[in-house]
């Protein structure tokens, strides 16, 4: 699976470690940044991410920041991302069950480097359930995506 991620300034050392983690566990990852220390705008790193899921060249991605929120709002702005903001592995198996979310985001600041690689590994592991009721609900979103996104 390829993953692709990014960080801003408040999630630098998180964001190299769960790479670390990844290439160990056996993901393709492309990191998008950032690489060095120094304040950033998250939108510039948050848009790399989102428009590689989006394009196909990521199969998912993982985003972090100081609280998450910012970069999910950014990466939601994408045509065909469904990001999720997940603190726990209950919600980042949910979002993949339920939503097929294929970005996650989540804050350095909120959650500590332990759960951060439980959420990204539930994530990650976790496939879309395809039950009818949750690919009709996609399919309401899709609908709501292409009457905005024009």
């Amino acid at each position: 699976m390829k993953v692709a991620i990014a960080c801003d300034h408040a999630a630098l050392n998180l964001k190299n470690n769960l790479i670390k983690h990844l290439i160990a566990e056996g993901y393709d990852v492309t990191d998008f940044g950032i690489h060095v220390e120094g304040a950033v705008d998250y939108p510039d790193y948050a848009i790399k991410v989102a428009e590689a899921v989006a394009g196909g060249e990521a199969d998912r991605g993982i985003l972090i920041c100081g609280t998450g929120i910012g970069m999910s709002i950014c990466a939601n702005k994408v045509k065909g991302i469904r990001c999720a903001l997940c603190s726990d592995t209950f919600s980042a198996k949910a979002t993949r069950e339920h939503n097929d979310a294929n970005v996650l985001a989540f804050g350095e600041r909120v959650i500590g480097a332990g759960l951060a690689q439980d959420i990204v590994d539930m994530f990650l592991s976790t496939e879309f359930s395809g039950a009818e009721r949750h690919v009709g609900r996609i399919a309401k979103v899709t609908a709501i995506e292409n009457k905005y996104f024009k």
